[in-house]
């Protein structure tokens, strides 16, 4: 019977069908927190005990030596004027360790843990972008991949110079052909034998987007190569390799640029024409001939998770350390702008998903120190987090309005927010992770029994297909029964873990996880291979994982950091929002069910029932109006949620000056209460407090040291709120100056800019 089953279901393409690279993916790293979530019953008390991530004695020293002094060196304006990082701050960089973070202690590198060199990452982003290539460069690049798979004399060779900055590298995958879609790269790399009878690869390819390609000395190429004479003995087509080409040799092109939102940021295409490499250059020598795709995906599984989403936090971070400061140094109609109730949503957003990212982030980054590389989260992190980051700057846009538009050396969000969007584009564009990636490869592997069910059918394997089949039903059958249950109790009959203010968010974790389970159960059955296009449906289950991730690390930050009752109204309304974001995919998932009876019940009466049983309607009037002053006032919640990042001093442009501002105004609000509660008992007239200082001083209301802070501190607060203006011939100018277009290779040529 299940023979006969076995190849109905073949015939029929009720399953997917799994291609040699989507094998090497789905083999590459561990299922993690994401099987919980698939389970259908995830169990809390075991996912608390997840490890949270602590900085070494080195790494602190290290974010407060070293990367303080670059983050106080980054001249962001001149930076991007110039579309230059200048030569000293590069040699800074190379001087000081900046390049061996994640390089082992025996190669000469720091050996940092994955956490400490993302929080370089991170209060670098936060600061500017020049600084933040340097710990890239080494992050999935030559470093990470000789560390993982280079042969003794490949380490010893290229690890100590990539360490010592002597050598920068890149990591060169994309082509105009090849972008999300990796595994169809055309870059060629032929073997064949020399003329001194040494067995060479001769490599023609064309790559973009290449990160510190315009500097780099040494590239970390991915070729598909060819062996039409099979003198390696492993047949002609040997597929995607790993091949490192150093700057010099013949037929290589590096050094030209793109421009990348108008940002300092070294970008580029690579080009190679003829280029012979000998196969000890291969990364693993010849044995690592045809294994470059499991070594990527391998090193991508944690690599997702580190940079990108560093990026994203850092500037999250900086957007609400600035944000909520301006939205108190910033007046009108009498009052801290940021006490009017449409500028708080935005704030509460900033305060809540800063918080909410950074946990997430902090959770997987906990994971990989442990030696856990988890793809499907690593991949839910970076879309999840760069999006959010994408939206806060939209709200640092809309607070700061002209400011944050009128360029210059005090526009302190305008930069970042064109940098926002970079990491969305990066490691595949946030469209095809969310529709292709996270749920594709977790519906397969972080399923307790469809992988094994395909790996039986592929292999003929009756048993071992009966067997896990029949696991399969009996989990269809019990997800149902929890959903309906936990449904019914909106997750009262799960419990939660822990008791107090979350408990209840976790009970409704475990409802929500049911629901998903029995979901994915039914897409796979029903859909079988049509699964695979159906993007809008794997899109809406993708923000359902992405979701129930976010709140669950959201809940575990509150514990891990001791239940910070102050922080209360962030923590709640991150985990509100999230839930009804999370009641939004499912909502999503119902409408785009495509069968005939299954999906026409979701459609109607299930949407209804979904609608009528809501997860969460979203976070309470009292969360945002409280979150928002969380963020406009120098609480201990401020410093958390922007802990480790850069805060500019007193006397830099931008953000230095709002911050002086926003001190001085926290310094002088006890006297200025002082005036308030006069003009509320008639002692003093009608205006803005800070106008009536030197009529409360004269009326012995204020001192005259309180009066001096009053002044001190509307003096800053004016400064802050100004822009920059320029001359009219250095604006008309400005761009002439220092670029000039190259119509053949149609891109800026900024290689004269001072």
């Amino acid at each position: 019977m299940f023979a006969q089953l076995m190849k109905t279901m073949k015939n029929a393409g009720m399953l997917p069908r799994i291609s040699e690279t989507e094998k090497q993916a789905l083999a590459s790293g561990d299922v993690w927190l994401d099987g919980e979530f698939f389970s259908g019953n995830p169990n809390f008390k075991e996912m608390l005990r997840t490890p949270w991530p602590e900085l070494s004695a080195e790494e602190k020293a290290f974010l407060e030596g070293p990367v303080e002094e670059l983050c106080r060196r980054t001249d962001a304006w001149k930076e991007r004027r110039t579309a230059q990082v200048p030569a000293e701050t590069i040699q800074y960089i190379r001087d000081n360790g900046f390049m061996s973070l994640n390089i082992a202690k025996e190669w000469g590198g720091s050996g940092f843990s994955h956490y400490g060199t993302a929080m370089v990452m991170m209060k670098l982003m936060a600061a500017g972008m020049s600084g933040s290539f340097a710990v890239i460069a080494n992050s999935v690049g030559p470093a990470e991949l000789l560390e993982l798979y280079g042969t003794d004399e490949q380490k010893q060779r290229f690890l100590p110079k990539l360490a010592s900055g002597e050598m920068i590298p890149c990591f060169a995958l994309t082509e105009p052909t090849a972008g999300s879609d990796a595994a169809s790269i055309k870059a060629d790399a032929l073997v064949f034998k020399d003329d001194d009878g040494e067995l060479k690869l001769k490599l023609n390819f064309r790559k973009r987007y290449i990160t510190l390609a315009p500097v780099a000395d040494i590239v970390s190429l991915a070729a598909v190569v060819r062996d039409p004479d099979n003198l390696l003995g492993k047949g002609e087509d040997l597929g995607i390799t790993c091949v490192l080409l150093t700057r010099g040799m013949e037929g290589l092109s590096l050094g030209d640029r793109h421009w990348p939102n108008g940002l300092p940021f070294y970008n580029g295409p690579i080009v190679g024409k003829d280029v012979v490499a000998p196969l000890s250059n291969v990364i693993a020598g010849a044995e690592g001939v045809g294994q470059g795709w499991a070594m990527l995906m391998e090193a991508l599984a944690g690599g997702r998770a580190v940079s990108l989403p560093a990026n994203a936090v850092g500037f999250a971070k900086l957007f609400a350390q600035t944000t909520g400061a301006y939205a108190a140094v910033r007046q009108q109609f009498g009052m801290s702008i940021g006490q009017m109730e449409g500028v708080q949503e935005p704030l509460a957003r900033l305060a809540g998903l800063t918080y909410g990212i950074t946990a997430a982030h902090n959770v997987a980054l906990g994971g990989l120190d442990a030696g856990i590389k988890p793809p499907v989260v690593s991949a839910a992190l970076k879309q999840t987090t760069t999006e959010i980051c994408r939206g806060l700057a939209l709200d640092a846009q809309d607070v700061f309005s002209g400011a944050g538009i009128m360029q210059g050396p005090n526009n302190i969000v305008g930069a970042a927010y064109n940098g926002a969007s970079m990491p969305v584009t990066v490691e595949g564009a946030n469209i095809m992770t969310r529709t292709l990636i996270i749920f594709g490869q977790g519906a397969t592997r972080c399923h307790p029994y469809a992988q094994q069910v395909l790996q039986a059918l592929e292999e003929d394997d009756v048993p071992a297909f009966r067997r896990n089949l029949m696991g399969w039903l009996g989990h269809v059958v019990m997800s149902a029964g929890r959903t309906v249950v936990r449904g019914l109790t909106r997750g009262y009959s799960a419990g939660s873990p822990v008791g107090g203010p979350t408990a209840k968010y976790f009970r409704r974790l475990s409802w929500a996880s049911a629901r998903y389970a029995l979901l994915v159960n039914l897409a796979m059955l029903l859909l079988g291979s049509k699964l695979k296009a159906k993007g809008r449906l794997s899109g809406h289950f993708a923000d359902a994982f992405s979701n129930m991730y976010l709140a669950f690390s959201t809940a575990r930050r509150w514990e891990a950091e001791g239940r910070q009752q102050q922080d209360l109204p962030v923590v709640t309304w991150m985990l509100d929002t999230s839930m009804q974001r999370l009641q939004n995919a499912f909502e999503g998932i119902y409408q785009n069910f495509d069968t005939p009876i299954v999906g026409r019940w979701l459609r109607t009466v299930g949407s209804l029932m979904l609608r009528v049983n809501t997860l969460s309607s979203g976070a309470k009037s009292a969360d945002i109006a409280a979150s928002a002053a969380l963020v406009m006032q120098p609480t201990a919640t401020r410093e958390r949620l922007t802990d480790l990042a850069h805060r500019a001093g007193a006397s830099q442009a931008g953000a230095g000056r709002l911050l002086h501002a926003f001190d001085l105004m926290a310094a002088a609000q006890p006297a200025l209460l002082k005036v308030q509660q006069a003009q509320r008992s008639r002692k003093l007239g009608r205006g803005p407090a800070e106008d009536l200082a030197e009529a409360a001083l004269a009326a012995g209301i204020i001192n005259a040291e309180e009066q001096q802070a009053i002044a001190a501190q509307k003096a800053a607060r004016l400064a802050a709120i100004e822009v920059d203006v320029f001359d009219f011939d250095m604006m008309e100018n400005a761009l002439s100056a220092n670029t000039h277009y190259s119509a053949d290779r149609s891109q800026v040529d900024v290689s004269q800019a001072a």
